[in-house]
């Protein structure tokens, strides 16, 4: 019949109603959205099964350690570990609640569990004197110069904190990659990319061509038209898989969490021997700077009970299942950087299957013969003269301009983790919590703080990272924009958003 009823396709003549034109075009666009859904569930499958793997084994280092703590402790340490239970389990479950974004700060709990440890072992170690809160105050004050537990507190900070914050950060961009795309293939078509696609995929049935596919450079202008804003992500995105390729590194390298993790269990016993070793010699310092405490009347035996003689603790090495993680990993994100700009090749080769760049008795959009229009660049601006896609530049989807803005908080928080420092930030993901705050500065990387703290420690403000940077080598030089600026930025985009709708 004569096409003159028809909306969408060309109005030659057809074997469509308009009835059929409209389902045909509702057809598309749905079959058009599961495969965007399709193919963004394929990427957050293999993030999450990252997450997933390296979440485990990290979980299962801090139990074993933790298991190895219990099993040891009582016949090595006897009362001194007995009566002390709870302060060794907090420690434990601080560091999982760190790990997994409470709001602690790290480096704190560390120095309170020091601190517990000390105070209790101090009196244990000392039972014929009669030792007040008051006086453990002053023993505490003076611990730094005393050092009691030798050098473990402070090796053990510097290296903890720099295993749990690029663990953390790890992790968490993980969950943040498969988040971004969970929501960007949920973002629906626009009226001009429905037309669009229902002209691609089923105006050839329309012209009663059926089996003629479309041309591939026609294919790749309608989805480069409709994915324009998704494409928009791609810079972003690659500098976050770059990032997490560099946190890898020094999971695996410098910040080896096998090694740190691992061993927590056993830098405790040797800071517990260090104390029974020279407990004369800090006993009468602690005395020489807080006075002698009174006798005790219970003249209890507790310091015959407590162990002596070098602890041996072993810890079992998993350190190739780490590097095999980390190995895994790499791979699967090196494969992931172009996902956003090679998707429209993608959906036209696999799932549009459209014909080749050569073929000239393909589906051009009218009829069937070779497809003359030069293929559009990748990106919003890029789609000013698509001759398929009517797309309005000025007009960038938001939900996207939100995803690109939350790959830009997680690339530069996997910036700092990989020189050490941890950042704060309000994350605005549905399903991940704010992070912990810690101000971490290894000994190593101080001289290249991005903002020096003073004693009274302040959080840093999250940066927004440039676009002229490369993943991790880049992000460590960004700098971080005060509170204030990131207040107008939000201002700026709300209005922005109210703006354009």
């Amino acid at each position: 019949i004569l096409g003159e009823h028809l909306r969408i396709c060309p109005q030659g003549y057809t074997c469509c109603t308009s009835e059929m034109e409209e389902n045909f075009a509702n057809k598309s666009r749905s079959e058009f959205e599961a495969m965007m859904k399709e193919a963004g569930r394929s990427v957050q499958a293999t993030l999450t099964a990252q997450h997933r793997s390296f979440d485990s084994y990290f979980q299962d280092l801090l139990n074993k350690s933790e298991k190895a703590l219990y099993d040891a402790f009582p016949s090595l340490y006897g009362e001194l570990y007995t009566q002390n239970v709870k302060v060794f389990k907090d420690l434990y479950s601080e560091l999982r609640r760190y790990y997994r974004s409470s709001n602690i700060n790290l480096e704190e709990a560390l120095n309170e569990f020091w601190t517990r440890l000390l105070e209790r072992l101090f009196k244990l170690l000392n039972p014929q004197y009669h030792i007040t809160d008051e006086y453990l105050d002053c023993m505490v004050k003076h611990a730094e110069q005393h050092k009691p537990f030798g050098e473990v507190p402070r090796e053990l900070k510097v290296k903890a904190t720099r295993a749990f914050i690029a663990a953390r950060s790890y992790a968490q961009g993980f969950l943040v990659g498969s988040d971004v795309v969970r929501k960007v293939s949920q973002v629906s078509l626009s009226q001009e990319c429905t037309r669009a696609i229902m002209k691609l995929m089923y105006c050839p049935h329309c012209r009663g061509m059926a089996s003629v596919r479309p041309c591939s450079n026609y294919c790749l202008n309608v989805v480069k038209g409709c994915l324009a804003n998704q494409a928009d992500l791609s810079t972003e995105w690659k500098f976050l898989m770059d990032s997490l390729i560099g946190v890898a590194d020094r999971i695996d390298g410098p910040y080896n969490v096998d090694t740190v993790i691992g061993t927590i269990h056993m830098r405790i016993a040797e800071a517990i021997s260090n104390l029974q070793e020279n407990k004369e010699s800090i006993t009468s310092k602690v005395f020489q700077g807080c006075g002698n405490p009174k006798i005790s009347t219970k003249g209890s035996s507790s310091e015959d009970k407590k162990r002596r003689g070098k602890v041996t603790l072993e810890a079992k090495s998993s350190a190739q299942a780490l590097e095999m993680l980390v190995l895994d990993a790499k791979g699967n994100l090196t494969a992931l950087k172009t996902y956003w700009i090679t998707l429209p090749s993608s959906l036209c080769s696999k799932k549009v299957m459209a014909s080749s760049a050569s073929d000239d008795k393909c589906w051009n959009g009218m009829t069937k013969g070779s497809y003359l229009p030069e293929v559009m660049g990748d990106g919003l601006a890029n789609q000013i003269n698509n001759p398929e896609v009517e797309v309005d530049i000025t007009k960038p989807d938001m939900t996207i301009r939100q995803q690109i803005m939350q790959l830009k908080i997680m690339t530069n928080r996997l910036g700092n983790a990989n020189i050490g420092n941890d950042v704060d930030f309000q994350d605005t993901s549905d399903d991940m919590s704010g992070s912990g705050s810690g101000d971490s500065c290894p000994d190593d990387v101080c001289g290249k703080r991005l903002s020096k703290s003073p004693s009274t420690r302040q959080p840093e403000t999250h940066a927004i990272p440039k676009q002229s940077g490369h993943g991790i080598n880049g992000a460590s030089s960004r700098s971080l924009p005060s509170a204030s600026l990131l207040l107008l930025l939000s201002v700026a985009v709300i209005a922005a958003q109210h703006l354009w709708r």
